[in-house]
């Protein structure tokens, strides 16, 4: 291990792994810190659902800047997540649903996305899957789609190695040193400090974890979420099943091998990290998606896992300044959280932390209220939850 870097990344996820690269290609000595090997936790085990149909203008703002991300791979970065812009339908099934999709179609084209609001009829010509009468209508994305998550950690992995970050597995970050002051010195970790001036915190689930051992609280916990994958069917090709997610019951689905890929999280579950599959909830999700898409009743699995992912309070990412309850803002520490959508804003939130680090601000979108300012004692957000989100528990594993 080199014992000086111009910036270290703790953390070897999504997040982690292309806030490394961006550094690295603003011409800094980094050192990427992880615990395990790279991708080994939700990066690998996601379900690749890319969205710019955001409740809030954060949640757009990430969610385009990330998709233009993915699409531009191959000539800026040379490596390819995979991203297939399929479509995605965010169905209404009650009157105040329809009200509230409208309302943020209207928000969301006054950010320049490329959305409307189809009826039944629309949307059954998008998706003639569906079954007929089973929702009033919804808003629809075209450009809206997905990654190959194991591919994406194969990304960026070959990319900060290509390009000369220091990765450094099966290595365990232990704390902040700072130099009597504010200013950060070194990261020390079980293979000895890294003397630096600056350092991003990531780390998923495990980023509360990570910021008691830099001396932070952060607002963050994990949850377990379980994914899913039907056995093929002629009638499930891509072309008639598309991209939906049922927000009201926290399901969603897209096209895999020929059959399709279904997520879902439980709202009643008790925080804390995935253990195993919960089968009588899985079964529940399996009948409602049978209701929407008939043509998966009675189609056996493929595959199916669990994976704890984390999650915030208020449904948003966090990027600002590490701060300390007696100290304030820790110079040259930054965190960074995909609040569980490190698909669908991990590139952008990357982009912004490696920004923030670099130079206190960022051009991604504006993230001044998205630091850990905005959380009270109690773990609580001044801002209101983005509405288009899993259903996450109401309270974190360390409030």
């Amino acid at each position: 291990m080199s014992g000086t870097a111009d910036a270290v990344v703790v953390g070897g996820g999504t997040v982690g792994g292309w806030c490394a690269w961006f550094l690295r290609q603003a011409g800094l000595r980094v050192a990427l810190v992880e615990r395990e090997i790279l991708g080994k936790g939700a990066s690998s085990r996601a379900a690749g659902m890319v969205r710019a149909q955001g409740g809030t203008h954060w949640a757009v703002r990430l969610g385009q800047w990330s998709q233009a991300f993915y699409l531009s791979q191959p000539e800026s970065t040379g490596v390819d997540s995979g991203f297939v812009p399929t479509g995605y339908l965010m169905p209404a099934f009650t009157q105040a649903q329809v009200a509230a999709g409208r309302a943020r179609v209207a928000m969301q084209q006054l950010l320049g996305l490329d959305v409307s609001w189809l009826d039944p009829a629309e949307a059954a010509e998008r998706i003639p899957a569906m079954a007929s009468g089973s929702h009033l209508g919804g808003s629809y994305a075209p450009g809206d789609g997905y990654v190959d998550p194991p591919r994406n950690v194969v990304a960026y992995a070959t990319a900060c190695v290509r390009d000369g970050v220091d990765v450094h597995e099966r290595t365990e970050f232990l704390g902040l040193r700072f130099d009597g002051g504010d200013r950060l010195a070194a990261v020390e970790t079980s293979c000895g400090p890294i003397a630096t001036e600056r350092v991003v915190l990531t780390g998923g689930p495990d980023l509360a974890a990570v910021g008691r051992r830099a001396g932070i609280r952060v607002s963050a916990g994990g949850a377990r979420h379980q994914v899913a994958v039907t056995e093929p069917s002629p009638a499930l090709v891509p072309e008639r099943v598309r991209m939906v997610f049922d927000l009201a019951e926290g399901m969603y689905w897209r096209p895999e091998e020929g059959g399709v890929l279904f997520g879902m999280s439980n709202p009643a579950e008790t925080p804390g990290p995935a253990r195993s599959l919960d089968w009588p909830y899985l079964d529940k999700v399996r009948s409602r998606m049978a209701e929407l898409l008939p043509a998966t009743r009675g189609l056996g699995l493929r595959r199916a896992w669990a994976a704890t992912i984390e999650y915030t309070p208020d449904h948003l990412p966090i990027l600002g300044p590490g701060v300390d309850a007696e100290r304030g803002a820790l110079a040259g520490v930054t965190v960074a959280c995909a609040a569980g959508h490190g698909m669908m804003w991990g590139p952008a939130v990357a982009r912004a932390a490696a920004d923030l680090a670099l130079q206190g601000v960022t051009d991604v979108c504006d993230v001044s209220q998205l630091g850990l300012g905005r959380f009270d004692e109690h773990g609580r957000s001044a801002l209101a939850a983005d509405p288009v989100s899993l259903p996450y528990p109401e309270r974190t594993s360390n409030p």
